[in-house]
């Protein structure tokens, strides 16, 4: 929160990759568990770190046009990157893993040293004839940058000032951001971070048919493909549109595992949920089944449709909507806020999923993140503006003004 306004956004990105490195180096070296600890603390706040600022630079440098598409970009890079350290996890050593997560830190930080910080940052400082420039970066040599520096001008000489405690009462300002952190709550209630931490022990819990390993690789799979096919239809099908059938397909999808769980056959044996865990994910009350049936593969395609419609969806358009709504003046704060508030959402679940798992059963969770997911439903008609289109001082003027005329 501090970084994104004080460095930038782009310094910041660029400064994450001092922790990372260390991180990463803390891990490959590691002659202890304090130091995998440390390392995984280090790469950690690296992670918070881009996780604030990525989206924020990537919707004030793109054009409206594209800027849902470009929006899903960083959804779609954390997806492609773990389905790639997966597949590494089974030709390398734990160790050399670690030595390969240094790589995308050199190559990100090379790659930023030649882009532009934002303009509407450097405007902020002061630093009129540098946005210029960086707007002509942007944009190309031969667009005229005229007409979209002045309005971004405006906006950023009305904002020249930090939020005052007495700002923040006016609804054009706090209303965005109760919307984006609502976002962001709800995104991770309807349980994605639970559901790819065990995701193997739920498969072994619910005798799916395939191995786990084997499951989870189809679902990292899975996961990619759907948000491309977001990035692909972003900016042509709204952000509203995708959100309602992104709700609908998971709170599908985990009404499918509760039942199946509830009603349907379990493993042959017990299995651990974890190293750490003595007991099975749920209970073993009712009549076991070899897992040769092909009633098995329901919980594999019922998770590989809720991967689906999460990164359809509420997966990459929570992260481009906090970016687009939030006000320019206390967007570098309110991002990492609303980073904040999903990240110990997501601790939070994870947590206490064995506790509830354990003292409930394995439907109980996924019956809580159907009931999530109709909340989201209502809440996408009821709250959620459509951004698709328009220009961030466009957003701002709807908040500013309560006029909905540009959002049909």
């Amino acid at each position: 929160m501090v970084l994104n306004d004080l460095l930038g956004r782009k310094l910041s990105i660029m400064f994450s990759a001092v922790p990372s490195a260390a991180g990463y180096a803390l891990m490959a070296g590691a002659h202890g568990f304090w130091m995998l600890l440390l390392g995984r603390t280090m790469t950690g706040f690296a992670g918070g770190l881009t996780a604030a600022c990525i989206p924020v630079y990537v919707s004030e440098i793109a054009p409206p046009g594209v800027r849902g598409a470009l929006g899903a970009t960083p959804q779609l890079m954390a997806v492609f990157g773990s389905l790639s350290l997966y597949a590494l996890g089974l030709l390398l050593p734990w160790r050399w893993l670690a030595v390969a997560g240094e790589g995308p830190v050199l190559v990100m930080t090379l790659l930023l040293s030649f882009m532009p910080n934002s303009p509407r940052f450097l405007l902020s400082r002061g630093r009129d004839a540098e946005a210029l420039r960086a707007l002509a970066w942007l944009r190309g040599a031969d667009t005229d940058v005229r007409w979209e520096f002045s309005q971004i001008q405006d906006n950023v000489q009305r904002q020249s000032t930090r939020v005052s405690w007495a700002e923040a009462r006016s609804p054009h300002v706090y209303r965005p951001i109760v919307i984006a952190l609502l976002m962001r709550f709800l995104q991770q209630l309807t349980g994605i971070t639970p559901i790819l931490v065990y995701l193997q022990p739920i498969f072994e819990s619910t005798a799916v048919l395939l191995p786990p390993k084997d499951d989870a690789a189809i679902v990292g799979a899975v996961r990619l493909f759907s948000v491309l096919i977001a990035a692909l239809t972003m900016d042509l099908a709204g952000r509203k549109v995708l959100l309602f059938v992104s709700a609908t397909i998971m709170f599908a999808a985990n009404l499918t595992l509760g039942l199946y769980v509830h009603l349907g056959p379990k493993p042959p044996t017990p299995n651990s949920t974890v190293e750490l865990e003595s007991a099975p994910l749920g209970g073993t009350e009712q009549p076991l089944a070899a897992p040769t049936s092909y009633l098995t593969l329901v919980p594999l395609v019922a998770t590989m449709l809720f991967i689906m419609g999460y990164a359809m969806g509420w997966g990459p358009i929570t992260w481009l909507l906090m970016s687009e709504i939030l006000p320019l003046q206390a967007r570098g704060v309110a991002s990492g806020l609303c980073v904040l508030v999903s990240w110990l959402t997501a601790f939070a679940l994870t947590k206490s999923f064995l506790l509830v798992v354990n003292a409930f059963g394995l439907q109980v969770p996924f019956f809580f993140f159907a009931a999530i997911c109709l909340v989201n439903l209502l809440f996408t008609g009821c709250c959620v503006p459509e951004t698709k289109g328009r220009s961030l001082e466009q957003i701002e003027s709807f908040f500013r003004t309560g006029r909905r005329s540009f959002l049909h």
